[in-house]
């Protein structure tokens, strides 16, 4: 034990005298050189593991989590200016969502989140040794891109199958972390292995909402949920009237037949004056009514693009509330419409990806290099760069 003190002793002068020749405060000439192996003598009788590094006492890691607070409520805690409980209330921070302590006053933490700095109690919030499991299950885990290109693997090794290059920049929700590799999911036909030392961790979690913030909020949700609803009924209604006028023209001529299965229902495209849109009009409305519903789940199977939907569910049911019919799955989807090249693509084109040269995802371009599309579980309606993966065809509906 004492050979061991010794060794380490010395390495603390020489470590002291490093960081003393760095400006930094280290009050090396507070301690007796002689002294160190004392001071370390004392260190180590409070402690059962002797192979101990000296460096991980003279230089503890910071914690991610060390000045966390999350959230533990049925609904939210106030945010107030004061701490005091009769003082004005700033803002909200919901269950599950997370602040940054700035200091401690009593039973009360001064906290910031979001745009919102002030008091909360401290017995509505989960901090200290609790924090890091309950971080990692209420935080999403994502990796940024930081080199040109990068392979993503079938296993965690070197030897693996690449199955798609992602390029720069592109972020992807992380599943699972190992040793040098981190799992990510690129999209939901698509999930594999990166090295670890080619992307930037971060952490994301849910934050608090002025006042203000939250009326702006309410108000948004209230206008999109009528518009919602006026769209579906006016929907409906041409749906109705298409539907009664195709029966009797079935009854006068059976070349109707033939118009019913056509790609395009024009006289089901947003009414009477729809029939006048130029196709830049039209492809504009395409990537204006995708964009709503950006940040909604995604559903395997599912065709709702408020409760959930799945790639080719999302641009079925976009596609068809402008009366253009496409078939149900992205393979499918794949095998209509007018193929084009990249440089030809224009807003409301869609563009098909591939896995070992099947195609199994879907997204609507949206222009200036996006995409949108429904990704997956952990994403969501998401919009991404469209090549954040290797597309393998575009092809236009719109013509």
């Amino acid at each position: 034990m004492r050979k061991n003190v010794y060794k380490l002793a010395t390495l603390c002068v020489i470590g002291t005298l490093s960081i003393a020749g760095k400006s930094m405060v280290a009050k090396a000439n507070e301690i007796p050189v002689a002294g160190i192996d004392v001071i370390l003598d004392e260190y180590y009788s409070g402690r059962d593991d002797e192979e101990y590094k000296i460096e991980e006492y003279l230089n503890p890691e910071i914690s991610e989590y060390q000045n966390l607070a999350i959230a533990q409520v049925s609904n939210y805690v106030n945010i107030r200016v004061k701490a005091d409980d009769n003082s004005k209330i700033l803002g909200k921070l919901y269950n599950n969502s997370a602040a940054t302590i700035l200091e401690e006053k009593g039973e009360w933490l001064k906290i910031t989140s979001g745009t919102v700095t002030g008091y909360i109690k401290s017995e509505y919030v989960v901090t200290g040794d609790q924090i890091k499991s309950l971080a990692q299950k209420v935080g999403k885990r994502y990796a940024v891109i930081n080199t040109t290109t990068l392979k993503v693997r079938e296993k965690a090794n070197l030897n693996s199958e690449v199955l798609t290059l992602v390029p720069i920049d592109e972020e992807f929700a992380v599943t699972k972390e190992l040793d040098g590799w981190v799992k990510v999911s690129i999209d939901n036909d698509i999930k594999g292995y990166i090295a670890l030392e080619y992307v930037t961790l971060r952490t994301e979690y849910k934050e608090a909402e002025s006042i203000e913030e939250e009326k702006a909020r309410l108000e948004k949700e209230k206008r999109k949920a009528e518009e919602i609803a006026r769209e579906e009924a006016a929907r409906n209604a041409i749906q109705s009237q298409s539907s009664s006028a195709s029966v009797s023209r079935s009854n006068d001529s059976s070349s109707s037949s033939s118009s019913a299965t056509t790609k395009r229902d024009t006289s089901n495209n947003q009414g009477s004056n729809s029939n006048s849109s130029s196709e830049s009009e039209l492809r504009r409305a395409i990537v204006q009514y995708a964009l709503r519903f950006e940040g909604n789940p995604y559903v395997w199977g599912g065709t709702s693009l408020t409760n959930g939907a799945d790639c080719s569910g999302f641009t079925q049911s976009i596609f068809r509330n402008y009366g253009i019919s496409i078939p149900r799955t992205s393979r499918t989807q794949a095998t209509g419409g007018k193929v084009i090249s990249i440089s030809q693509m224009q807003q409301g084109d869609l563009i098909f990806y591939d896995r070992n040269g099947t195609i199994n995802h879907v997204g609507i371009y949206i222009g200036n290099g996006k995409v949108i599309s429904a990704s997956s579980p952990e994403t969501g309606i998401r919009i991404t760069n469209y090549n954040y993966r290797e597309p393998n065809k575009v092809v236009s509906y719109i013509d």
